[in-house]
């Protein structure tokens, strides 16, 4: 038995018209804001000290720019420090305009702040080694980011309610 495929049409006029399909294409990706601090190289060659804390920050932003064109970016820090004081501090924004066509609004959100991300993260990460390596230190290594995890708790503390202070009695 032979199977009819279905285009997306009906007899109808106008009835059940088939959407365009989604697209998306990287238009750029660029650094948008670059620092590394060594402020107490002096003292570390002198001497090292014991091994660094590490505080990592990462933030997911996205933005119009155009029709159709959005940049989506990821604010990265990096501090390390130990009993002698900040080892080094590296900032980063890293970004990639997005060109995105035929996306049903309730899912360019999350394509913006998850999928995005998601195909900038390697250039981060590698620029991240490289800066810290030629600074002086052992490269920093990232581990991968759930940007879908971000995403999520970013949800969840939009929708928090905001805490009300007690009526006074």
């Amino acid at each position: 038995m032979a199977e009819q495929a279905n285009n997306g049409t009906s007899g109808a006029p106008g009835a059940g018209a088939a959407q365009p399909p989604f697209q998306a294409r990287v238009v750029g990706q660029y650094i948008k804001d670059l620092s590394f601090e060594n402020p107490n190289i002096g003292k570390l060659v002198q001497s090292p000290g014991d091994n660094p804390n590490l505080k990592l920050e990462v933030n997911v932003n996205a933005t119009r720019v155009g029709d159709d064109l959005y940049e989506s970016a990821i604010d990265f820090k990096a501090n390390a420090s130990n009993k002698s004081g900040v080892i080094y501090e590296l900032e980063l924004v890293y970004a990639g305009l997005f060109k995105v066509e035929n996306v049903p609004q309730q899912a360019l959100e999350p394509f913006l702040l998850i999928n995005c991300p998601s195909l900038l993260f390697p250039f981060l990460r590698r620029l991240a080694a490289d800066l810290t390596r030629e600074g002086g230190f052992p490269p920093l290594l990232l581990d991968p980011i759930d940007f879908a995890g971000l995403y999520v708790r970013r949800q969840q503390r939009a929708a928090a309610p905001k805490a009300e202070p007690a009526p006074k009695t």
